[in-house]
């Protein structure tokens, strides 16, 4: 029982996600009378209020050392909001809470993976998790709507609303067995990577290049409806299909990395990834069958596994704060969000048409990876010998710089 907590937990906090976010800008809609304007910016809104609080929440978890409370406190809020959304019919009020129950709520996945290094757990465990929350956005967003359709659209604040006292349940059966348990010993890192420090300037160029591998599929996914019904001339449930088949393959890609991981340095995986994802923005930027963009999706599907699974344990050994490490690169997809925007506004301007917009895709996805190749590395360390030498002016026998991948 114990061991299926924080799995639960994992499916939990995605399901709350791909239940609320997906439906929200119909939620305003149907029952807030917003129009696509208002929309607009109340999305903008939300989006920056929970990119602080991504920041603030996790930054108070770091120093008070304990990230199950704040955890618990997400919950509450979680369900907090969907009371509010539910018995609301004031779009101001709702935008109010949005930001001051919502911003700070979206802040639980981040928390539960902060919990999971500062328990001790390696590499493969923090992907193994991350792909149940990947199998959560796969059923979630037909689950809600399947709700919506049935049972109206405020059936899914009922959901979420469940989601949120389920996810209070959890929490409290963590911090309770937290309690229980008088010593608590950390398992060896499995990390081949584990032990080498970065200088800011090495994390400045990591950050960078993730919020530009971000920003490459955010804009891909946005398109993908455009691109097929124009680009190809098909019908768009050709997007859906693809975006399935794409986040459907990423669970098992996320399991694969995970055992990867235990051999492999974070830069050779992030290498192939990113070669991956110039392969596949490559080949989408001259495909002309929904065949082939189906086949195309293994590719993606890799390279978005690598940037969820090994960019997220990346950071939380560049930054040693677990909440701050797991909010910075929460906050590394929403600054990509904001990036996407100029690479379709300047793709789609080129001959290439939507096409454009994939081969930029693959331009950003080759700068990104020279940056966190190139810069974005360990500094040499010194070894004692060397040091020796260094203050007798001669070379020490076998001396070399440790070798970082």
């Amino acid at each position: 029982m114990k061991r299926l907590l924080v799995p639960s937990a994992a499916l939990l906090w995605g399901l709350q996600f791909a239940f609320l976010n997906p439906a929200l800008a119909l939620l305003l809609v149907a029952l807030f009378d917003a129009t696509p304007a208002e929309v607009g910016w109340i999305l903008a809104v939300y989006n920056a209020g929970g990119f602080v609080a991504s920041l603030l929440v996790p930054a108070y978890a770091d120093r008070a050392k304990d990230y199950l409370r704040p955890l618990l406190a997400c919950g509450i809020l979680t369900l907090a909001l969907s009371a509010l959304l539910a018995v609301s019919t004031s779009l101001p009020l709702a935008v109010v809470g949005l930001i001051v129950l919502g911003g700070p709520a979206g802040v639980g996945s981040s928390l539960l993976f902060a919990h999971l290094k500062h328990s001790g757990a390696g590499a493969a465990d923090v992907m193994n998790t991350r792909a149940i929350v990947s199998f959560a956005w796969v059923a979630g967003p037909p689950v809600a709507t399947f709700i919506m359709g049935a049972l109206g659209n405020r059936a899914i604040l009922l959901a979420l609303g469940a989601v949120a006292v389920l996810n209070v349940v959890t929490t409290a059966a963590m911090i309770s067995r937290r309690r229980a348990a008088t010593v608590e010993v950390r398992p060896k890192s499995d990390d081949p990577d584990d032990g080498q420090l970065f200088s800011k300037t090495g994390v400045a160029a990591v950050v960078l290049g993730f919020i530009a591998l971000q920003a490459t599929n955010s804009a891909a996914v946005s398109i993908m409806g455009l691109f097929v019904t124009q680009g190809l001339g098909v019908d768009v449930i050709w997007a859906g299909i693809a975006l399935g088949v794409s986040a459907a393959l990423e669970i098992p890609a996320l399991f694969l990395i995970g055992r990867l991981a235990r051999r492999f340095s974070s830069r050779a995986l992030i290498a192939s990834g990113c070669f991956a994802g110039i392969a596949y923005y490559a080949a989408m930027a001259v495909v002309s069958n929904p065949a082939t963009l189906i086949a195309l999706q293994v590719l993606n599907a890799w390279f978005f596994g690598i940037v969820a699974g090994v960019g997220l344990t990346l950071f939380q050994r560049l930054i040693p704060r677990p909440g701050l490490a797991s909010g910075l690169y929460t906050n590394t997809r929403r600054l990509g969000a904001i990036v996407s925007g100029p690479i379709i506004a300047f793709g789609s301007t080129t001959a290439l048409g939507y096409q454009g917009v994939f081969a930029a895709c693959a331009a950003l996805t080759v700068l990104a990876l020279l940056v966190i190749l190139l810069l974005g590395r360990a500094p040499r360390r010194v070894r004692p010998k060397e040091r020796l030498a260094a203050a007798s002016g001669g070379p020490a026998s076998g001396a070399r710089p440790d070798a970082i991948d």
